[in-house]
Formats: C-alpha cells, sequence, structure tokens
C-alpha cells in the first residue's frame, strides 16, 4: 500500500493550494479517503473526508466554503483544494484510507476518529503567512 501526499507549500493568506493525496495498493472504491491536519503541540484533526463509491463528503465547520475535496477514481486520487486560506489552517495535512463502514459509522468516524483509519501517508506541509 502507498498514499503519497502533495501540493503544499508556503503561501500568502487569502491564497490557495491543491493537495493531492495519490494511491495504491488497495481496492480504491472500497474505501473513504480522508484528510487530516497537524499542527506542532495539537491533535490531528480532520478536514475533509470522501467515499470514493459514492462521493459522499464530510467537511470541517472550519473549511466550510473554503476547501472542496474530490476524487479521480480512473487515478485513485483524491484532491483537497484549499481557497482563501488562513494562517491558522498551517499544519502537515495527512491523507488517510478507511474502509467504508456505511454510511452511519462513516459519518461518525470520517473526520473524528483518525485511530480507525488502515492506511496513511506521511504528509505535507501547508504554510500560511500572514
Amino acid at each position: 500500500v502507498q498514499i503519497v501526499e502533495s501540493g503544499g507549500g508556503l503561501v500568502q493568506a487569502g491564497g490557495s493550494l491543491r493537495l493531492s493525496c495519490a494511491t495504491s495498493g488497495f481496492a480504491f472504491e472500497d474505501y473513504a479517503i480522508g484528510w487530516f491536519r497537524q499542527a506542532p503541540g495539537k491533535e490531528r484533526e480532520g478536514v475533509s473526508c470522501i467515499n470514493n463509491s459514492d462521493e459522499d463528503t464530510l467537511y470541517a465547520d472550519s473549511v466550510k466554503g473554503r476547501f472542496t475535496i474530490s476524487s479521480d477514481n480512473a487515478k485513485n486520487t483524491v484532491y483537497l483544494q484549499m481557497n482563501s486560506l488562513k494562517p491558522e489552517d498551517t499544519a502537515v495535512y495527512y491523507c488517510g484510507a478507511l474502509y467504508y463502514p456505511g454510511p452511519t459509522t462513516y459519518r461518525e468516524y470520517g473526520l473524528r476518529h483518525p485511530h480507525e483509519y488502515d492506511y496513511w501517508g506521511q504528509g505535507t506541509q501547508v504554510t500560511v503567512s500572514s
């Protein structure tokens, strides 16, 4: 199994970045892919999640209206378009794969239970300057 995040970098407040999560080695459509972030001294926080079989999406309140998650099943890749970035978005962003547990559990686990995820990437740094 491989999960590789890319697209992070340094951007000014108000700017945009597009993160990519390229995956291989597992049945992509059987999984949900979640983006989490972790700032220094803080716990890993769920940002957004997409179920690859029906494109059901979840967003943290802090990013709704600014971030958009999408999935390309042909490329086994998930994207996170981040607009109107704020300094508080600064963190290492991680991509994880969760074997789809059904709609109710997905909505419960998708953003709040990173320990339930099966696979993780190494992360990509996003830094937003003020």
